[in-house]
């Protein structure tokens, strides 16, 4: 199963620093690993010649011409890094079978062969063991851009406003799904 548990931090445009590079995250947990960056060598070319044309005016067909290489070539080199940094990723990853969630080896239980959610759910402790609470407080996670929240109403990566998806338990703070019934912290009834 591909994983799509990644942010795309690649830069395109055309600068000598165009390449491709992808921040994976844990849905457990939140923690995050990058891929090595890989450079795109056609747009670090188109981002020189950009700047000869600036300097030297005959040279704009040059430039189009290697914006036109760029672009035709970016699709399916980003897929290619991609598929690349999925790989690599692959080693720093668990896939649960039973929630489908891709975590770090923290939120990894070996003894059930799942993840800690699934695990303790199976052990009847609810959504999470004791142990992965002593470890990584639950935090929620930005329905938008999958960041983990540092708390507040707004979303610290993207600005999307976490009211609407998430509420905060009065009695200990815990951040609950906007549907929760119960604090699965402190048990306190909504």
């Amino acid at each position: 199963m591909a994983m799509t548990n990644y942010r795309d931090l690649s830069t395109l445009s055309s600068a000598s620093g165009a390449g491709f590079q992808f921040e994976f995250f844990c849905e457990v947990t939140g923690e995050t690993w990058r891929s090595p960056f890989r450079p795109y060598r056609r747009g670090q070319m188109h981002g020189l010649v950009s700047k000869l044309t600036y300097w030297f005016n005959d040279l704009h067909a040059l430039g189009r011409a290697a914006e036109y290489a760029a672009d035709s070539g970016a699709t399916r080199a980003k897929a290619a890094a991609l598929a690349e940094a999925q790989q690599l990723a692959e080693q720093h990853f668990r896939h649960c079978e039973e929630c489908g969630k891709w975590v770090m080896p923290a939120a990894w239980d070996e003894r059930g062969g799942h993840c800690v959610q699934c695990a303790a759910k199976a052990r009847g402790y609810g959504a999470v063991a004791p142990s992965a609470t002593e470890s990584a407080s639950p935090t929620a996670v930005c329905p938008n851009c999958q960041t983990p929240s540092q708390g507040g109403r707004f979303c610290h990566e993207c600005g999307f406003d976490m009211a609407s998806a998430f509420k905060s338990c009065p009695s200990c703070g815990a951040t609950l799904p906007r549907q929760a019934r119960f604090c699965t912290d402190c048990g306190h009834g909504f």
